[in-house]
């Protein structure tokens, strides 16, 4: 079976040079191509599995040897294309468990917006009936409602909270990328990436709202990029998602603003 898919891949490069579509593209396609027909009768993790896939990274580098100079990113595509194949079915079972995770998650929202509707009807009886009350108490009341609805802690777990969620779909289009995963499930961590910088609680102080917007201009233009990357099918990708990596970092450090 090791002899079939090498002379598969020596056959494909072969014709990858004849046509004059010898790509870094091109390399990873024919190297997944390869592997994904046989992939689904080894145990994943096996010792057979590891042995064809040096085998056909082997492959690559001795039909590439004629070019001369530097084969790197002939040997980066065919390790790529390996990783593609052999984590196919890990990326299919990511995929399904990621929709549950998100059905979860939006009944928990569902749940939690019910919680602060019970909240707000609750303060606003509350609040009604300070009306019936002294000027003092009345005072007293409104004021403490006001405290609950407008808690600046809150705020600011709110704010760390979709600044974390989005970062960690950032991490996770990151290693989907590095590691194999389809260009659909890289755009889904983008997007939900994407999704969670858009519902962020904005600080409140002038001085750091520039700031802020600033920087979540430039993530939205790193999120674009990578998009258009992916749709390319460009190896450029990977050094989006690690610039878009950075940036989300630097927005988590932004400063609070001050209290007033």
């Amino acid at each position: 079976m090791t002899n079939n898919i090498k002379e598969q891949i020596k056959n494909d490069l072969q014709q990858a040079k004849q046509t004059g579509q010898l790509r870094t593209e091109r390399i990873r396609e024919i190297v997944k191509s390869a592997l994904s027909q046989v992939v689904s009768e080894f145990k994943e993790g096996s010792t057979e599995l590891r042995t064809l896939v040096k085998d056909a990274v082997s492959t690559v580098v001795e039909n590439l040897q004629e070019k001369g100079g530097e084969l790197k990113e002939e040997v980066t595509a065919s390790i790529e294309g390996a990783l593609e194949a052999v984590n196919s079915k890990r990326h299919e079972n990511i995929a399904r468990t990621q929709a549950e995770v998100k059905q979860l998650q939006a009944q928990l929202d569902d749940e939690e917006d019910k919680i602060q509707q019970e909240v707000d009807g609750i303060l606003t009886e509350i609040q009604d009936t300070s009306t019936e009350k002294s000027t003092s108490s009345k005072t007293a009341i409104e004021s403490a409602v006001n405290t609950i609805k407008d808690s600046e802690e809150v705020s600011l777990l709110k704010k760390r909270y979709a600044q974390l969620r989005a970062q960690l779909a950032i991490v996770q289009a990151n290693l989907a990328a590095r590691y194999g995963g389809r260009s659909e499930e890289v755009k889904g961590y983008l997007d939900e990436a994407k999704k969670w910088f858009n519902q962020e609680a904005r600080p409140q102080a002038e001085a750091v709202v520039t700031q802020v917007q600033e920087k979540s201009s430039q993530i939205d233009e790193k999120i674009g990029e990578a998009g258009t990357a992916i749709a390319k099918k460009e190896r450029q990708i990977r050094q989006i998602l690690r610039e878009l990596l950075l940036a989300a970092a630097d927005k988590i450090k932004e400063k609070e603003p001050a209290n007033k």
